[in-house]
């Protein structure tokens, strides 16, 4: 059969030109979104529910929220974000702020941003920070000086360590997404609710079952 080339030309230029007309979905908000099928559909939101444009004011879109650090956790790092509450003009915007305080010697542990790219700013101190690529290849760099900075692709694990053991370090980020996620890689494979099969985890990480007791225990899992 002869093929028109022409033709088939045409025809990809067509579809071509009607996919540009049509737009990406949206970037999920939470990790997922149970359909309702049961209710008429007779409310709509985007992220939080919006207040009358006529009604906004210069202090909706300021905040303090980032001014004080926040308690340390077990790995020794606090992180503080802004969110509708604190910053109501953040809606929609598609973005998050986040204060991250690091103890002497402190990590914040390999984990991932399912929603968000994230860049980093060094405002105190000196840190190590990397991500591992899906080749599983390590980017390391170590931020010595206000206002050196590190960009985090999304969704990949990464990591930001205080290798100083005289000086805690201070940072800022800003995520490319109202709701980024987080998840630490140790904490959600090995404190599951309900917790991950003994096997999978003696298998996935070449450990015994004493192992997995121990990391589970000292996770406070």
């Amino acid at each position: 059969m002869e093929i028109n080339y022409v033709f088939l030309l045409k025809l990809l230029l067509g579809l071509f030109s009607f996919s540009s007309l049509g737009r990406a979905d949206p970037e999920p908000l939470n990790d997922y979104c149970v359909a309702d099928t049961k209710h008429p559909r007779d409310f709509f939101s985007n992220g939080v529910p919006c207040i009358n444009p006529d009604h906004a004011l210069a202090s909706h879109f300021a905040t303090s929220a980032l001014s004080e650090p926040g308690n340390m956790n077990q790995f020794n790092f606090n992180v503080t974000l802004t969110n509708t509450n604190n910053l109501p003009g953040l809606n929609t915007l598609g973005l998050v702020l986040a204060r991250i305080d690091i103890a002497v010697n402190g990590l914040v542990p390999p984990h991932a941003h399912p929603r968000a790219s994230e860049v980093t700013i060094l405002l105190e101190g000196s840190l190590l920070v990397g991500f591992v690529d899906t080749s599983n290849r390590l980017h390391t760099q170590q931020l010595r000086r206000p206002g050196d900075c590190f960009v985090f692709p999304k969704g990949l694990i990464h990591f930001l360590y205080n290798t100083d053991f005289m000086r805690p370090a201070l940072a800022v980020s800003g995520l490319s997404s109202q709701n980024p996620g987080a998840q630490i890689s140790s904490v959600a494979t090995f404190t599951s609710n309900p917790p991950m099969p003994d096997d999978v985890l003696k298998k996935g990480f070449k450990v015994t079952g004493q192992d997995v007791i121990k990391i589970r225990r000292n996770l406070g899992g």
